[in-house]
Order: structure tokens, then sequence, then C-alpha cells
């Protein structure tokens, strides 16, 4: 589903938001009862990592952990085959969303870190075959919305020129859009890594990292209303996700804070820098993601490895907890921090935001 150019900037933008609206109205029913569902993490984690080396759309790989997502929900899965169905299904987004010389190779996948970490080997037939299996079971239609096609269209009315900055006026317009953009893009990583988001609708999600952006940035009114207006999302729509976003943003920062407590030499290294960084060196994403050979230091070999070729119905409900995973986070946590309030429900250190 590539649409060419930025289609959201084009004459066809409404039109192309109503029906990606209409076809989300008919996504499969997330059931959330795989019996490997403490898993999911880490698999997301895989998706993202080998993304981020071949340079894929973030269409591509929200598609890809969503139908991972979807296919784990049905079937019972042996570990050793969760590799292959995770990578197989990053094959088929990339397919459907990237241009034809931008799909990953076979040899390429094979000759990355992470595979010969986890002694995995791809083979054609093999990946053919778990590719025809997922089209059968999607039914041929992987026209499935998900976040990221929603977020630049909300993104391109996120910061206006009238909106205030600490009850001031913005003094550098660029500046914000730049820390927005930046911003959004972590809220949407952060919705893949927890499978309650599957529980909103995708355009709410990207309405909702939209949001929580503008609270960090302490961007006033909140949810004004040109963006409830092309988002057809009131506030009170919103909260229960932007909540989670927050949430998750808030264990990040105190994971960045742990995490320089421990290292005060990398602190003193940092703190010797200019003051006047530049953003993306504030809100990069977490590293795990991003960042192949984290995910073969951390997990080594798969423990989980098995020989179990076969595919079974799931027919119990997964009550299985969330997998942790240890992840380097980005340096926004040492920047000097202020309280922001949702709803006077809770407060959360964020970083500065200079006008």
């Amino acid at each position: 589903m590539e649409l060419e150019g930025q289609w959201w900037k084009g004459q066809l933008a409404g039109d192309i938001h109503q029906a990606l609206r209409l076809k989300e109205l008919k996504l499969p029913l997330y059931k959330v009862q795989s019996p490997q569902l403490n898993l999911r993490r880490y698999f997301a984690d895989l998706i993202a990592v080998v993304s981020n080396r071949f340079k894929l759309c973030p269409n591509a790989r929200h598609l890809a952990v969503y139908l991972l997502d979807l296919f784990m929900d049905r079937y019972d899965i042996s570990v050793q085959q969760l590799h292959i169905v995770a990578l197989s299904c990053l094959l088929l987004a990339s397919k459907f969303e990237e241009r034809e010389d931008r799909v990953p190779k076979l040899q390429t996948l094979n000759s990355l870190g992470c595979m010969s970490s986890m002694s995995l080997v791809l083979t054609r037939p093999g990946l053919l075959h778990m590719e025809l299996l997922l089209l059968e079971a999607f039914q041929w239609n992987l026209y499935l919305p998900t976040a990221a096609h929603f977020i630049e269209y909300y993104l391109s009315i996120s910061v206006h020129e009238g909106d205030l900055h600490d009850g001031w006026p913005m003094v550098c317009l660029e500046k914000t859009v730049l820390y927005m953009s930046k911003y959004a893009d972590y809220f949407l990583e952060v919705s893949l890594q927890d499978h309650v988001f599957l529980s909103f609708a995708p355009s709410l999600v990207a309405a909702g990292c939209v949001a929580a952006s503008r609270i960090i940035l302490r961007l006033s009114p909140t949810w004004p209303s040109r963006l409830q207006h092309l988002t057809l999302y009131p506030w009170e729509h919103l909260l229960p996700c932007v909540e989670r976003l927050l949430l998750a943003h808030d264990g990040d920062l105190k994971e960045a804070n742990k995490q320089k407590c421990q290292h005060p030499m990398s602190q003193m290294v940092f703190q010797s820098q200019p003051q006047s960084a530049a953003p993306h060196q504030y809100l990069q994403r977490p590293t795990l993601q991003y960042t192949q050979q984290n995910l073969a230091q951390t997990h080594g070999p798969s423990p989980y490895l098995t020989h179990t070729t076969t595919l079974q119905p799931s027919t119990t409900l997964g009550q299985g907890q969330a997998q942790t995973i240890s992840a380097s986070l980005d340096p926004k946590g040492n920047l000097p921090t202020r309280g922001y309030q949702l709803n006077a429900l809770y407060t959360c250190a964020t970083p500065q935001f200079d006008r």
C-alpha cells in the first residue's frame, strides 16, 4: 500500500484519510490469547532491529508487528518458528509498503549479526512456505492500517504559529515542529512495545501520539480544535491512550536516570558537551529497537529454540506477563526536568524545551 509521495500534503489527503478510517473499522479482532504473549516484546524488538538495519519505512515496521500480533493470536507456535514468522511478516510488510529494491534479500538477512547469534539460518523454501501460510491466514489481504499510516497526516497541522509554549508565543516555529516530529516518532514506537495499544483504533493511537507530544512540549491548548476536527477525536476519547503513552515515557525517563547514576563517567562526558546540542541527541528512541548489536548482546543464542515444526490452533487463553528486556535509552533523561500534569492524575518529569 505504498502511497505516492507525501499524500498528506496533496489534494486527496482528506479522501485517503477517510478511506483509511473506514478500513480500520474492519480490522480483525485481537483477542489477546497467544500462548507466547510473554515473548511478544522480544519479537517486536527483533522486527524493529532488522527494519532499522534495512532502513525500512515506519509503515512497513508497524504493519509487520501487526501481522505478527494477529498470527500469534490465532496459533500456538514454537519459538523456533516464531523467529521465522516474525521475519516473514517483515518481508511481507516491506513488499507491501516499500519499493522492490528496498525489500530485504535472503542472503543479507542471513548475514546479520543477530541471525548468527541465534544460530538461525533462513532458507528460500522455508520463507516462501511461511509467507504463503501468512497470506492464507490473512486471506491475502494486507491492507491493514496502523498508527504509522495516520501519524504524518495528523502531524501536518500538529503545530501552529498561534500555539503557546508555557503561555508564551513561540520564538522558533521550525524548532518546535522538529521537536514535535521527534517526540511523535518516539511515542509511535512506544505503542509498538505493548499489545495493550491494540485495544485502541490505529487512528486514535496516532492522535494520542500527537497529543502526548504536545503535552511533553508544553504547548497549549493541549488539543486544539483544528486537531479535533482533523482526527474526529475529542480529548475525552484520547485520554486513556495518552495516559498510557505518558506513563511509558515516565518509565523511560526513570530508567535513563537510573542508568545515568550507574555510569557517572558517561554522565560527565554528556555534561561536558555544549548545551546547544541538536534535538535528535535528546529525542532518540530506545536504542534496543534500532541497534542490531544490542539484541545479540542482550539475548545471545536464543534459549527458547525448539525443533517443533507444526502450527496448532490456539485453544487456551495466554496469561503471560510482558517480557523484560534491558535497553539503553536516549540521553534525554540527562536534561533538566519539569513536571507536567494530565487531568491532575499524576505528574511526570519532562525534558526542558527552550522556546
